[in-house]
């Protein structure tokens, strides 16, 4: 009978046991891009000229009631159970709009920003303490530090990028609008949390920042799985490259200066369309160097989209994630009913990472309605 009961309560208190190591195993974190304070979206739940500061904080209300909603019964990590704590939240850039005129300085999209994301977002991780916020720069806020071939005003406004870089790099001596200088004070830095190593990367891989990047995956073993975050596409733009001419901003050519690499292919650029084939070799190699980098997150251009990258070669296979933006959404720009974001959920014990799309505007007229569930994808890694 002793023995009876000693196996009854060593298996009740395993299983307790096992229960408390499953539920210590999640992980959980919200990725969303491309916030574009700044402009307006023509139309938001019955309004016209909708600012980025009305529609980010109405994406952020619906943020705020996730840990109450239920994940769907799709076979994913944690599937059927309400999402619970989120340990942190990425935002992949473009936050102050490109200042065109009419838009507003990247110094009060900044304000607006700090105000809403930085002190109203009411969530906590799976430790109590409040989720953390990530954030890397876009193409616009870069842009705004350094200048444009289209007329802005002011011509140049590194707030944005002083912002984000005194948040996440932690200065001895935070940089103000005047002080920070794009060529020097790169916004490229890593976590490891739940043992994977997540990487937030400065615009795009080119060749400048895989120099860091290589320095960066020294650091730990081979095993670890490697997340990235990156607000280019993983073709990036050939626009965003350096001017091979090392001419100034021009209207003729378009370059924007953003990267450090130039563009390898000037010649054709005008009849191929722009393509980046020689500057994707190189990050192609580099993949096959570091296969525990395991997937890639990135906005630039918006819209869901789960799906595979094979390089330029077809030797590789990334999995990457696309994601939506409140404001210029490639679908949900025209139909408010598709605006989204990602819900990621990770087992870190049974290395199964699910990304789900989070719908959180399906019916405009009723802004308490609950989130709800678009495509769904689970990754082994």
């Amino acid at each position: 009978m002793k023995g009876c009961l000693f196996f009854i309560f060593f298996f009740w208190g395993g299983t307790l046991a096992t229960a408390q190591n499953n539920k210590a195993t999640i992980l959980q974190f919200i990725f969303t891009s491309d916030a574009h304070y700044g402009v307006v979206r023509p139309f938001f739940r019955g309004q016209a000229n909708v600012t980025g500061q009305e529609v980010n904080l109405a994406m952020l209300q619906k943020i705020n009631s996730l840990p109450t909603a239920v994940l769907p019964e799709d076979g994913g990590v944690a599937a059927g159970k309400t999402v619970g704590p989120i340990d942190f939240i990425v935002e992949g850039g473009d936050i102050a709009n490109r200042m065109e005129i009419p838009v507003q300085s990247a110094t009060i999209s900044w304000q607006q920003f700090e105000a809403d994301y930085l002190h109203k977002i009411n969530l906590t991780d799976h430790a109590g303490k409040p989720t953390q916020l990530m954030i890397i720069s876009g193409n616009h806020d870069i842009t705004n530090a350094i200048g444009h071939y289209k007329t802005m005003s002011p011509k140049t406004d590194a707030s944005s990028m002083a912002g984000i870089y005194n948040l996440m790099m932690k200065p001895d001596v935070a940089l103000t609008k005047e002080s920070y200088q794009y060529n020097i004070h790169k916004i490229h830095y890593s976590k490891n949390i739940g043992g994977i190593h997540f990487m937030f990367i400065n615009l795009w891989p080119d060749s400048a920042e895989r120099i860091w990047m290589k320095k960066d995956l020294r650091k730990i073993s081979r095993k670890k799985p490697v997340i990235i975050f990156s607000h280019d596409q993983p073709e990036s733009e050939a626009k965003h490259f350096s001017n091979p001419n090392n001419l100034p901003f021009n209207a003729t050519d378009k370059f924007e200066n953003l990267l450090t690499e130039h563009y390898k292919d000037f010649g054709k650029a005008k009849t191929d369309g722009g393509k980046t084939a020689l500057e994707q070799a190189g990050w192609e190699r580099f993949i096959k160097r570091h296969g525990n980098i395991k997937a890639y997150f990135h906005g630039n251009s918006n819209w869901n989209q789960f799906y595979e990258y094979s390089g330029i070669k077809n030797e590789i296979s990334l999995h990457v994630f696309r994601v939506d933006s409140p404001m210029k959404g490639k679908y949900s720009a025209k139909d408010e009913t598709r605006l989204s974001f990602h819900v990621v959920t990770i087992d870190t014990l049974l290395r199964r990472m699910t990304v789900r799309e989070c719908l959180w505007n399906t019916e405009p007229k009723n802004a308490t309605a609950s989130v709800q569930w678009g495509e769904s994808k689970t990754i082994t890694y």
